[in-house]
């Protein structure tokens, strides 16, 4: 990284490198307007035997602030059949906002924004917002592709918008729900042929598609610096749900109070690994910028996908963050106007208050995304504990570590920051899970949040201003922050009273031996269920149950082999019925007839493919 900034021109051409004079007129504003203590690089970044990556100083190129801007996704209207089984289709729309504004660095992501999907519906109404923040007065363009969902699949691209405004200011009128064709190039062609078919046969009426959007100016961006669009809102909330990696990784949902079986057993907890995306309120703070660690040579060629090595594993990252990220009809997804008090229960919610000792694993993109997941030392896929995963193989995030919930016994100042408080853990106090319903205040609880994450590392001078960032978006949760290497021994205890108590109220890891002919699948979680339910299920390793399995499909080979019988009978393809050498007198008298010779003794087992065999 240092290496790369002294090769940078000292020029704003490329919106990358300001001059040395702007940037210490920047770093002084920047003090004065919002109180910002501007960090110095880390060490590792400083020294020359260090990798390359981590914190990075950049300034955000300068530009008058901007106009506040709310887009809403209306509705489409005669999209193409996707689905052949319901002559339907299960669209949304990925948006991507281009402002035109010049980036720090050349890898920072596009705004994007997706919407829920609508299920079963080609004529789909959605009524979405997205409010972006310094969009500049030279306008912008809005590109939105509009999918089918197919979870089992890739998503079929339904077509095109392009949306492009040339100039914004207080009194432009807008677009209010203005009709856009759909752009059929890169669509699916089967989708359209379908479409196609259905018109022919009068199931439908029109083959043209349109997308209807409104954008409307809420007014200026008070902002400072103008160098950066960022998501204002609305702040939603997205919980992605995978039965199957949940059997993998023995991760259960918390059985819920009153749950009981016909045989008033309580009801076994279902299997089911959870990823959660909550979009925050912009901006991240300007000095949260890191880029990824080179700390092993491939690291650079896996995230910049170059190279044979690189392309493969920055493909199967892609496509593992696809997977545990993945939508489908149980993916839940809402939204709130602003952050609110509603807004961190759901928080709680999503990581189940205190429950179970849990740690999670968390990346915060540059537009305010938070994404986590649980993590842990038991998990058996290693990679989904890693941040390149959870941000999608993105050169430059905002920030990235580890987080826990505690619950605390009086709703006032933590133990953390001097207060004379017990939590739950370590101490075992009431009000709460394993034995009672949660709280649902979220006064009663603290977000215990680091930086320990060795993909990007992020500097420590930063936490503050983390604290602030997640205590404006979660209101009324206490934050507590640690560094991964000054509160080193403090963390390790309070990650390890976590690991305790998840040993002590967690979920353990429940397998079943199923049939020897057959194989592991998504398919045979329900029977896996019941059979837990009953009490029919055995307990045992995942090891144990891949070597079943290999074992299985020996003994079907053996059996397979045993049973094979060798036949001379050259003439099968035409049935099981057809008897061997049924054809040779038939044969026999065409020969004569077309004065043809016998064929010899080594031929004439074998049909002759001259003769039409009728």
């Amino acid at each position: 990284m240092d290496g790369e900034k002294e090769s940078k021109p000292e020029a704003v051409s490329n919106g990358n490198a300001p001059h040395h004079e702007e940037q210490a007129e920047g770093a002084s504003d920047q003090s004065q307007s919002q109180s910002l203590v501007k960090p110095k690089k880390t060490d590792s970044a400083k020294s020359k035997k260090g990798p390359a990556g981590g914190f990075d100083d950049t300034p955000l190129p300068k530009a008058p602030p901007g106009y506040t801007i709310k887009i809403t996704f209306h509705r489409a209207s005669h999209l193409p059949l996707a689905d052949i089984n319901t002559l339907s289709a299960d669209p949304f729309i990925v948006a991507e906002l281009n402002t035109g504004l010049p980036t720090r660095h050349k890898e920072d992501p596009p705004l994007q924004f997706r919407t829920p999907t609508i299920r079963q519906n080609t004529d789909p109404e959605w009524n979405t917002q997205w409010i972006v923040a310094n969009v500049p007065a030279a306008g912008f363009r809005l590109k939105c592709r509009i999918y089918d969902e197919d979870p089992a699949d890739h998503d079929d691209r339904l077509g095109n918008v392009h949306v492009n405004v040339g100039q914004i200011s207080p009194t432009w009128p807008g677009i209010k729900e203005q009709s856009y064709p759909l752009k059929k190039r890169m669509a699916s062609k089967r989708a359209y042929f379908l479409r196609s078919l259905a018109v022919c046969l009068g199931k439908v009426e029109h083959m043209s598609a349109f997308l209807f959007v409104s954008v409307e100016v809420l007014g200026k961006t008070q902002d400072e610096n103008g160098g950066r669009a960022y998501t204002i809102g609305p702040q939603y909330w997205i919980r992605h749900y995978s039965p199957l990696l949940g059997r993998l990784l023995g991760q259960k949902e918390p059985r819920k109070e009153g749950d009981v079986s016909s045989r008033r057993r309580p009801k076994p907890e279902k299997y089911n690994f959870q990823a959660n995306q909550m979009q925050l309120r912009g901006p991240c703070p300007e000095a949260m910028y890191h880029r990824f660690v080179e700390f092993k040579p491939f690291v650079k060629a896996m995230f910049t996908a170059t190279g044979i090595r690189g392309f493969i594993l920055s493909k199967a990252l892609h496509h593992q963050h696809a997977r545990v990220y993945n939508f489908d009809q149980r993916t839940e997804f809402q939204s709130f106007p602003e952050p609110c008090k509603e807004f961190t229960e759901k928080f709680l919610d999503l990581v189940h208050y205190d429950q179970g000792g849990r740690i999670f694993t968390y990346v915060l993109t540059l537009d305010s995304l938070f994404r986590f997941t649980e993590t842990g030392k038991e998990f058996g896929i290693d990679m989904l504990s890693k941040h390149t995963m959870h941000s999608d193989v993105a050169a430059y995030i905002a920030f990235s570590g580890e987080f826990f919930i505690r619950r605390l016994k009086y709703n006032r100042t933590p133990p953390e920051e001097g207060g004379h408080n017990s939590s739950h853990p370590p101490d075992d106090i009431s009000g709460g899970p394993p034995k009672e319903e949660p709280k649902k205040d979220p006064s009663y609880y603290e977000l215990i949040i680091d930086n320990d994450s060795g993909t990007y590392r992020p500097n420590a001078e930063l936490l503050p201003q983390l604290k602030e960032f997640f205590e404006a978006n979660f209101p009324g949760l206490h934050v507590v922050t640690l560094d991964c290497q000054g509160d080193a021994e403090k963390m390790d205890k309070m990650k390890q009273e976590q690991r305790d108590r998840k040993k002590r109220e967690g979920d353990h890891i429940v397998y079943t031996q199923i049939s020897r002919s057959s194989s592991m699948s998504s398919s045979d979680i329900d029977e896996l269920d019941r059979l837990e339910e009953t009490g029919e299920l055995e307990p045992s390793h995942l090891r144990h149950q891949v070597m079943r399995e290999a074992e299985a499909r020996v003994d079907a080979a053996k059996s397979h082999a045993k049973e094979y019988k060798p036949t001379n009978n050259h003439e099968g393809w035409r049935g099981p019925k057809h008897q061997t050498l049924q054809d040779d007198e038939n044969v026999a008298m065409k020969r004569e007839d077309a004065g043809q010779a016998e064929p010899p003794a080594t031929e004439k087992s074998e049909p002759d493919a001259s003769t039409p065999v009728r």
